[in-house]
């Protein structure tokens, strides 16, 4: 045996010794997959239902699908219910005891600090995109949320087979926040794999362009803007009452938080019925729980939640801060400064008035911005960066 072929035996060797650790650990070694569907609540009617699990047993051999709902007519295996609510107790109880590995249902209430994680296809150019987040409340402050649905979004991707997911994050109000606090974090040791827009400017913060082209792997957002967002790629080619694209809106990931539950809409139709049970069955064979607890020590440990406490204690802010600020005499405002969270510029341009610098707030083509002279551009950049409303590696177009 030459070199070659004995690095690839051993290579073997370790995959198999890989997977029968996952399996012993997963309860999955040495038998099929279990995922339930619950099949009341549907707007589409139960038939709807499951055609999409029969539709997703038929083209997957790896794993059965056991249906939670009244009696119906079908080969596959029933637990047989009444009502919504023994429903989802019938749900929780066979997750509980293991009998079935994930469960996809509708209308289902997560606690605080957990959200889904949607998975969509793109029409742009056919690419899969994670929804970060869809459903689902990952804390009670927009910016903190949003820097934990990247945190969900990561551990769905990674779950599904993605070892080094690219992040992005629309363009909306708290983004520039949730990026500075990204990049500290990924400074600490969590390392992020940061995607770049596809415009020009490229960067981090993403557009429209970048969610039809599918430019990074995970698209961070608020959970609102998220859920309009499955609605839109889910539906676009019915006209809204049927969602014939992708996996639904995803499983419910938080710290600690181990069921794999994941939701569809009453609007979801057959396809993505099926392709929910599919996502469900990916991320039990990713071993989700385990990737999920190894993320969550890897991103304490780069400080989330001291960095999360300072955030919350809104204490970037001069101690100034309650005086009344006027604005120094009007200048002709030719330069700009992008960059700077919409929930931030009024606040950026007062400090500025302080040391003696004149700006006004306006919107550019990619966002927000600050005007002011081309003579105090510098000096501004300066000012920002050490109050933190502009990050320390901020470059000027």
């Amino acid at each position: 045996m030459n070199h070659m072929e004995n690095k690839v035996v051993k290579k073997m060797i370790s995959k198999v010794f890989s997977d029968i650790a996952d399996g012993i650990e997963t309860g999955q070694f040495g038998k099929n997959i279990k995922i339930g569907i619950t099949t009341l609540g549907s707007e589409h009617g139960i038939s709807n239902i499951v055609k999409g699990a029969e539709q997703a047993a038929k083209y997957e051999a790896a794993f059965d699908v056991v249906l939670i709902g009244p009696k119906i007519d079908t080969e596959l295996e029933l637990v047989e219910v009444t009502t919504e609510d023994e429903m989802h107790r019938k749900m929780e109880e066979l997750l509980k005891s293991k009998y079935i590995d994930a469960c996809v249902t509708m209308h289902y209430n997560f606690p605080i600090g957990v959200s889904t994680v949607g998975r969509v296809i793109t029409p742009g150019k056919g690419k899969e995109l994670f929804i970060a987040t869809t459903t689902g409340t990952s804390a009670p402050g927009r910016v903190e949320a949003m820097v934990k649905n990247a945190i969900h979004g990561i551990i769905a991707a990674k779950a599904t087979g993605i070892s080094s997911p690219t992040v992005g994050i629309l363009n909306v109000d708290g983004a520039r926040q949730v990026e500075r606090v990204l990049k500290e974090l990924d400074a600490n040791g969590y390392k992020i794999n940061f995607a770049e827009g596809m415009r020009a400017d490229g960067g981090v913060i993403m557009r429209g362009n970048d969610l039809l082209a599918g430019t990074p792997d995970v698209m961070l957002q608020d959970t609102l803007t998220g859920n309009i967002l499955m609605k839109m790629f889910s539906a676009f080619t019915t006209g809204g009452d049927y969602e014939a694209s992708g996996y639904g809106y995803g499983p419910g990931i938080g710290e600690g938080y181990d069921n794999t539950i994941l939701i569809l809409s009453r609007a979801s139709g057959v396809p993505v019925v099926a392709g929910a049970i599919k996502y469900a069955a990916d991320l039990v064979r990713g071993n989700i729980n385990k990737v999920l607890r190894e993320e969550f020590e890897a991103v304490n440990k780069a400080g989330l939640k001291n960095i999360l406490d300072s955030l919350n204690k809104g204490s970037k802010k001069s101690s100034e801060d309650e005086e009344e600020v006027l604005a120094p005499p009007k200048e002709i405002v030719t330069g700009s400064l992008a960059g700077i969270d919409i929930l931030d510029l009024e606040d950026a341009a007062k400090e500025l008035w302080r040391k003696g610098i004149y700006a006004e707030s306006g919107m550019g083509c990619t966002g927000p911005i600050l005007m002011i002279s081309e003579a105090n551009i510098e000096k501004s950049i300066k000012v920002l960066k050490e109050l933190e409303y502009l990050p320390k590696d901020y470059t000027h177009c």
